[in-house]
């Protein structure tokens, strides 16, 4: 039988804690269902972000892995100060592995989301820091740095599974070309790529890893890209 500290799946029971969580999302409920939070949920993670640090650290070397909530693990409780939603529980987990001499979330990085009925891989950045927005955006129009990461995109989404997320303007910013190649990577305030899916039967599996690994290997050239924008 494994340790602890070997990862041997997501066990099915961590979608039945989601699922109540989902029902009642208040905080006496959580409490009274901790343990299983720790067991089905945070046990696991821990094993997950060990051993997927390991193999990520094969094609990025400095990436960020660390079994902690707050760091890869993302923490359960909510920000509620600003939202009119105060449920104070995220129901699904999520985990990040950043790369980079930034902040934890000023890198590109690599993520999974699991929740009931779902999951997501993905890579990249979900929001660029506001002092890197421009010199995403002069580098899209630059000469060779647009060119390399219009290979970069291509060269990922050549796999009809991906798709490029974070488009979030209407318009070219202002001193744009609209008529640019790269126009369309110029809408964009953050830019990662992924899928999302059923849950496949591996994630319950020791092998969910490498499963991982292999869509964060054909991922690599857009984050690669990112990853030398925002080192400089």
């Amino acid at each position: 039988m494994p340790d602890a500290s070997t990862f041997a799946g997501f066990p099915k029971e961590l979608f039945a804690f989601y699922e109540g969580l989902e029902r009642t999302n208040e905080r006496l409920w959580f409490e009274q269902h901790r343990d299983e939070y720790e067991r089905h949920v945070l046990s696991p993670a821990r094993a997950f972000v060990t051993e997927m640090g390991e193999r990520l650290r094969m094609i990025a070397p400095g990436v960020h892995a660390d079994p902690r909530i707050d760091k890869s693990i993302f923490r359960i409780y909510r920000d509620t100060r600003f939202s009119r939603d105060k449920r104070p529980y995220k129901t699904h987990l999520g985990l990040w592995f950043w790369d980079g001499s930034r902040g934890r979330m000023d890198c590109s990085g690599f993520y999974i989301q699991i929740e009931p009925g779902e999951i997501f891989v993905g890579a990249g950045i979900y929001m660029f820091p506001r002092d890197l927005i421009e010199t995403y955006r002069r580098a899209v129009v630059d000469d060779k740095l647009g060119a390399r990461l219009a290979r970069a995109v291509d060269a990922v989404l050549e796999s009809s599974k991906y798709r490029l997320g974070n488009k979030h303007y209407k318009r070219v910013p202002r001193g744009f070309d609209p008529e640019h190649p790269n126009a369309e990577l110029l809408l964009h305030n953050g830019l990662h790529v992924g899928f999302s899916c059923r849950p496949p039967k591996v994630l319950h599996m020791p092998r969910f890893p490498d499963y991982c690994f292999e869509h964060f290997h054909a991922m690599l050239p857009l984050h690669e890209w990112l990853r030398g924008l925002m080192e400089g």
